[in-house]
């Protein structure tokens, strides 16, 4: 709970914040070891929520690529449709308990706001999402979604109005209103506590795939493959594996129009140490430090920065990345879609398309696991929109 992997992470805020720091990673030390917080936690969780979700063998998937057995993880189950909620209900439980009536998050797909605008529904409390103008238009069915829900959704025109700029503003209004808000943070990202924090409510998926994969297979996967803007849904699978070193860990970043181009958010390839949203991390900047726009297809993936953990975990090696093109995601969209009859999300569909490249080179008795950190029908007016453009180019 020191915040720091090694050196990466820590508190890198205003010194207004610090004391909320300070009082939010006690009471959520104190939570954590808390049995009646964790027994409500792990309620709503299989109540409300609807865990444990499916380990699904992809069948069809398998043998049309051949080569290894692909299972998935399938967040997309879960209510509201992605892995989100898992944090949101952790960290609106621990606003609750520390008496907080205001919530104030980021989002960029929508899946935290709407995840968030749910659990401050579910226990009455007020909630302001902060969103890029961007993604508003781009994923407009969710923030209808918050809007239904109670939620305030704020428009953020500064920057490329996407999801880093949303987390500047959302920071900002916590500073603004630091005594009687709580700050939802939506990934492994932020200063301390909020990667370890974020990390331990996300655990359940590995924790459950772990589970899962012993009793359908009687052994652990070879590989696990995830998604990676943020990085919330891959610490999520990738935490309980990291000490089983034959399993490999491979967070998916998006590629958008390639990483040769600058229309990317590869964040792991192309990025360098610096400080952004409060920590330590790998940022996309240029040469005199600022922070560069960036891109993807995917409003979930178009972050400049990643967890701090996942900086440290790539630095010693536990942990590699990839990148896949906004091209490539789409033909994973369509893929999983006609193969399993399963719609996934943009961001699900990137990790999607390196499992098409993978599996084909492995031995038939190697197993994939692919989080599928959420459902497509947030995506479908951007999918609809590439589709057109695609075929009138060809």
């Amino acid at each position: 709970m020191n915040g720091k992997f090694n050196g990466f992470g820590g508190q890198y805020v205003p010194e207004k914040l610090m004391n909320a720091l300070i009082e939010l990673e006690k009471e959520f030390y104190k939570a954590s070891k808390d049995e009646v917080f964790m027994e409500e936690y792990r309620y709503y969780l299989k109540d409300y929520v609807g865990r444990p979700t499916s380990l699904y063998y992809a069948d069809n998937m398998s043998k049309t690529l051949g080569g290894a057995k692909i299972y998935l993880k399938r967040e997309d189950l879960n209510h509201t449709g992605a892995h989100k909620i898992n944090n949101a209900l952790g960290q609106v439980l621990l606003a609750k308990r520390m008496g907080k009536k205001k919530i104030i998050a980021e989002t960029g797909a929508g899946q935290h706001g709407v995840a968030t605008a749910t659990v401050a529904a579910k226990f009455n409390m007020q909630c302001e999402v902060f969103m890029g103008e961007e993604d508003m238009h781009r994923q407009s069915l969710n923030v209808k979604k918050m809007e239904m829900l109670g939620a305030k959704v704020t428009a953020v025109t500064s920057g490329s109005k996407t999801l880093s700029n949303a987390v500047d503003e959302a920071i900002s209004s916590w500073v603004a209103n630091v005594e009687d808000a709580f700050y939802i943070i939506g990934s492994v990202v932020g200063p301390h506590p909020y990667p370890t924090m974020v990390r331990d409510f996300q655990r359940v998926i590995g924790d459950e795939a772990r589970k899962q994969v012993l009793d359908r297979e009687g052994r652990l996967p070879d590989y696990i493959l995830a998604p990676v803007g943020g990085g919330s849904n891959s610490m999520g699978i990738f935490y309980p594996f990291i000490e089983d070193k034959n399993v490999k860990l491979i967070g998916v970043e998006a590629g958008g129009l390639g990483v040769e181009t600058a229309y990317n958010a590869a964040t792991m390839e192309k990025g360098r140490k610096g400080i952004i949203h409060g920590m330590m991390t790998y940022v996309l900047r240029d040469e005199a430090g600022d922070v560069l726009p960036v891109y993807s297809i995917s409003a979930g993936l178009d972050y400049p920065g990643v967890g701090p953990e996942h900086a440290y975990l790539r630095d010693v090696s536990r942990t590699s990345y990839v990148s896949i093109t906004d091209k490539e995601a789409i033909e994973g969209f369509h893929f999983i879609t006609k193969e399993e009859g399963i719609i996934p999300a943009l961001e699900s569909a990137h990790a999607i398309a390196y499992a098409m490249k993978l599996a084909p080179i492995l031995d038939k008795d190697k197993i994939i696991i692919v989080n599928l950190s959420g459902r497509g029908d947030k995506d479908m007016d951007t999918i609809i929109e590439f589709d057109k453009l695609s075929s009138n180019n060809d």
